[in-house]
């Protein structure tokens, strides 16, 4: 059953005035518009299927005190409520339906979109220096998997990532777990500002892929359950994709 909300009854109402509002068949007011109506002491009926196939037999005998609600263009995510506008405090999160910009699938998207910019901003820096083509190449790389990402969150669809730097998930995870074996360096050295500024980049990449990953974990979060396992996992492999960069870093310099 959709649902009549306070601020679709006051858009509607502000343009005249009654002393009855009819409820159409299939249609609820939510708590708020009820409580409104009953403040504007505005006596509420339900309309019956006989008396809406009359009104639409004869539409010039509509009178003010038989307003029935505007066709609404949103759908509250959460609720099934709908909305004739957006109102500011929310956003689309698919089609036509809408949920607060602090939902924790709205922060998720945020964080994607602050990390592509990181990422933009650590390639520019490093392209001002000489020797870190494939480093900026590398960056690149995770750079599209993160806009896949949004894309496959915002359309709803699967998302495939066959490598990443190009490694597949496995040959990730294999060389992210042993650094000594494939690198010849400790497992995540702390960082030091002399090991240099690409370094450094990376090592705030890192951290930052896994503030996105915490968030990526509570967007997806339904109940007991997880969702898109597809993007969760993705995740942990772009840290572990980030820690080989490093960890590559320190063996080209010898650090």
């Amino acid at each position: 059953m959709k649902v009549i909300t306070e601020a679709m009854l006051r858009d509607e109402l502000k343009r005249s005035e009654i002393t009855e509002y009819r409820v159409p068949d299939g249609m609820m007011l939510s708590p708020a518009a009820r409580e409104y109506l009953q403040q504007r002491k505005i006596k509420i009926s339900r309309e019956s299927a006989s008396e809406r196939q009359k009104e639409a037999a004869a539409p010039a005998e509509r009178t003010p005190e038989m307003a029935a609600p505007l066709q609404a263009k949103y759908r509250d995510y959460e609720t099934g409520a709908l909305y004739l506008e957006k109102p500011e405090y929310m956003t689309q999160i698919e089609g036509d339906m809408l949920v607060v910009k602090n939902h924790p699938r709205i922060a998720f998207r945020g964080k994607l979109d602050s990390l592509q910019a990181l990422i933009v901003l650590d390639q520019a820096i490093l392209n001002e220096k000489t020797g870190y083509g494939k480093m900026i190449a590398d960056l690149d790389d995770i750079l599209g998997v993160l806009r896949e990402i949004m894309r496959c969150d915002a359309l709803n669809e699967p998302l495939r990532v066959e490598k990443i730097i190009g490694l597949t998930s496995a040959e990730l995870r294999e060389r992210s777990h042993a650094p000594m074996k494939f690198f010849h360096v400790k497992y995540m050295r702390l960082p030091d500002y002399k090991m240099g500024i690409a370094y450094a980049l990376l090592n705030q990449l890192r951290t930052a892929v896994r503030e996105a990953e915490v968030t990526a974990v509570n967007a997806f979060k339904n109940g007991t359950n997880y969702e898109r396992q597809d993007i969760l996992e993705i995740f942990n492999r772009l840290s572990s994709a980030v820690h080989i960069m490093m960890c590559t870093y320190l063996q080209e310099n010898n650090i």
